[in-house]
């Protein structure tokens, strides 16, 4: 896919709703138009795609520790969806704006800027609850088969558009996008939009009771976004932009609280690190020193622990590594134990090339969360960082034997042989592709593999068998890039 498609690509998902691969038997029965209108193939290649293009983009947060938490949360709303045959990913998008955005195939993004907008992890499961809700429903599906004679191709080349020319702050130009491009009904593709709005709330309201969170943080947090952007000229609430927010949508939402319980729970410690740690990557060192010192001295914070956390890492990036240190120290004594703490510490080691503290650190953090993903890759950059490579080696594969789909394991595997040993650098990088979905780099990594030297019958065999799967992948990845 060219540059120019991604780009265009991108700007679609980040304003519109999505659908999933298959429906729940209490949903509305849609027959097969829906499926017909979008194939299944289109939108897992179309999410998958788009994910991928941002990547490359520089547009997503890749951080482990994030990605872990987000998926957690995520994933307590997807079961309650218990949509078949669909694999949920959440991400975070680093971007300040304030947004939230389901895409084909199950993937749900949300910006940095709505993760320091929200004021509790019910708010914030609010949020992914109802996006969760839109993938669910199929509703660009649905949107579709309700404008049969729209080819799919059309009705993606008219969202596109409208979301570029709302991009530019024009909404008129996106009407007329949609308008004079294709000659849909603007009033109603509008309601569509309200109707779903309306069925996410309701929908995402019985994930986030299943999933053991308060629904009326929905209403509530819509509600305060609403009245914070009649005061606000910028173009930060892209999310009610996006996701229309009326006073007689909050007032339905209120009423269906109503038969809901109401749930006391606390917010979790890494809800309250996750959103610091993104909230130091929106400003410099300087300002974010500068903002937490000034936190702390009002007692202005949602908590006292988290803020010494995200000083400390704001400490780090001006490599005051003692400053860091004694801040760390300072949120430990006011938070329960958390595996981002260990890793905070891992992280001020190697900031000082500490090779060895560091592997203490992970150590310690892994001996009392032994199932940490984000302690388990931190334990085994600073092998790697530190040149053990027997440490890095054996670590590598007891984390493989467990995680064989797991890209970020094979990128490490292949800077543990990158000037060492050609077959398996190329072998792990073609991986790496592999399990990205990415089959073009990765014949290309495995061919390169091929012809390295080396005597390893096992691997050559598991080449030669993933080369003729590959192969074929690739061919159908780029007759699909050319359509």
């Amino acid at each position: 896919m060219s540059f120019a498609k991604k780009s265009l690509l991108c700007a679609l998902l980040a304003s519109t709703l999505a659908q999933p691969l298959t429906v729940r038997a209490d949903l509305p029965d849609l027959g097969e138009i829906s499926d017909a209108s979008l194939s299944l193939s289109d939108e897992a290649r179309i999410g998958r795609d788009a994910l991928r293009a941002m990547r490359e983009a520089g547009d997503v947060v890749d951080d482990p520790e994030v990605n872990v938490y987000l998926n957690g949360i995520g994933g307590r709303l997807a079961a309650a969806a218990a949509v078949p045959g669909v694999h949920f990913t959440y991400f975070c998008v680093a971007d300040p704006g304030i947004n939230a955005f389901a895409m084909p195939g199950g993937y749900v993004g949300i910006n940095i800027g709505l993760m320091l907008a929200s004021q509790s992890e019910g708010e914030l499961a609010a949020v992914l609850g109802h996006e969760t809700a839109h993938v669910a429903q199929r509703h660009i599906a649905r949107m579709q088969a309700a404008n049969s004679a729209t080819s799919p191709l059309l009705l993606l080349g008219t969202i596109v558009a409208a979301a570029l020319a709302a991009k530019a702050g024009s909404g008129e130009g996106a009407m007329g996008a949609v308008s004079a491009g294709m000659g849909l009904s603007i009033s109603r593709q509008l309601a569509f939009s309200r109707d779903f709005e309306r069925e996410a709330d309701r929908v995402g309201m019985q994930y986030m009771g299943a999933a053991g969170f308060d629904v009326r943080y929905m209403a509530s947090f819509f509600q305060r976004l609403e009245q914070a952007s009649r005061y606000s000229d910028n173009t930060a609430y892209a999310f009610l932009r996006t996701h229309p927010v009326t006073l007689e949508r909050i007032s339905e939402a209120q009423n269906r609280a109503l038969d809901y319980p109401v749930r006391m729970r606390a917010d979790s410690v890494d809800y309250l690190l996750v959103r610091e740690k993104l909230r130091v990557l929106t400003l410099s060192p300087e300002e974010a020193v500068s903002h937490y010192d000034s936190a702390l001295q009002r007692g202005l914070f949602l908590s006292e622990g988290a803020n010494w956390y995200g000083l400390a890492r704001a400490k780090l990036l001006q490599h005051d590594r003692k400053g860091a240190g004694e801040a760390l120290a300072k949120a430990r004594a006011k938070l329960p134990d958390n595996p981002m703490l260990y890793g905070l510490e891992v992280e001020i080691a190697r900031d000082g090339r500490d090779w060895a503290a560091a592997a203490r650190a992970a150590r310690d953090g892994l001996s009392a969360f032994p199932r940490s993903e984000s302690l388990q890759l931190a334990q085994l950059d600073a092998a790697l960082d530190g040149s053990d490579r027997k440490a890095a080696q054996g670590q590598l594969r007891q984390l493989l034997d467990n995680r064989r789909d797991d890209p970020a394991l094979y990128r490490r595997e292949a800077k543990l042989y990158a000037d060492k040993d050609p077959l398996r650098y190329h072998a792990a990088l073609g991986n790496a592709f592999y399990y990205e979905q990415r089959y073009g780099a990765a014949l290309e990594q495995y061919q390169l593999a091929g012809k390295a030297k080396g005597d390893d019958f096992y691997l050559r065999s598991m080449l030669e068998a993933r080369l003729r799967e590959v192969e074929k992948l690739a061919k159908e990845e780029r007759k699909a890039a050319r359509n």
